[in-house]
């Protein structure tokens, strides 16, 4: 495994090699390695210590919210698009263990193993040093998403937010236009989105729907340049 003490840093949390190992441990690595323990337990604890300290914080810090805006906020900091641009700024996929197929399929930068990885975490600092540490690391990593407007849409399903806002303001029909390149175990797709004869945003992703999603996110900025969020629509 790669030298972790430059993740250990930017942690700004120390984590026993065994508990850390573990908590790098993807399950294609485990099954190659004649199913040793993978990081889904941990990855399930630090989902419920995220969750409640995401929960803890806007409900502290924005007392004027609903009930029902405080959900749509908390759901867009704890998505896994959001928890994956966190990973991405660790620079933590260097460090996960993956078997040799997700390896061939830039595994390292898929979003869903980069979020699960990044709750796996979360689940071993709270193992580690308890409860306050582990949510004062979560704030650390999270909190610039809770104070960043923008940042609150991260989890929104922006080609949804198209439809509606398409559709409310009688723009015309939705259509998007996807090319890839690439070799089939690292593949790149562009998309452009089109609403009615006009192009909009374009966005560049590692699937289909990953691109057509920041072609949408990219269009919602585009009609709506004020700063309001998809989630806050």
């Amino acid at each position: 495994m790669k030298n972790t003490e430059e993740l250990l840093k930017r942690l700004g949390v120390d984590i026993d090699a065994g508990t850390l190992r573990l908590a790098l441990t993807h399950r294609s690595y485990a099954y190659e390695q004649g199913g040793i323990p993978t990081n889904e337990r941990l990855e399930f604890l630090g989902d419920s210590i995220l969750g409640f300290s995401v929960t803890d914080a806007l409900y502290r810090d924005n007392p004027e919210l609903s009930e029902g805006d405080l959900a749509k906020r908390r759901a867009a900091v704890v998505s896994t698009r959001a928890l994956a641009g966190v990973a991405r700024d660790l620079e933590l996929g260097q460090y996960i263990l993956l078997g040799q197929g997700e390896k061939l399929t830039n595994g390292r930068d898929k979003s869903s193993i980069l979020a699960d990885t990044t709750e796996a975490l979360i689940g071993a600092v709270y193992l580690c040093h308890g409860m306050e540490t582990a949510r004062a690391m979560v704030m650390r990593l999270i909190g610039p998403l809770l104070r960043n407007a923008d940042a609150l849409g991260a989890g929104t399903d922006w080609k949804t937010s198209i439809q509606e806002i398409a559709a409310s303001r009688k723009l015309g029909d939705i259509h998007y236009e996807v090319t890839g390149s690439g070799p089939d175990h690292s593949r790149s797709f562009v998309a452009v989105l089109h609403i009615g004869d006009k192009a909009y945003g374009s966005g560049v992703g590692h699937s289909k729907k990953e691109a057509e999603q920041e072609a949408a996110a990219a269009t919602w900025k585009i009609i709506c340049p004020s700063g309001s969020t998809a989630a806050e629509a």
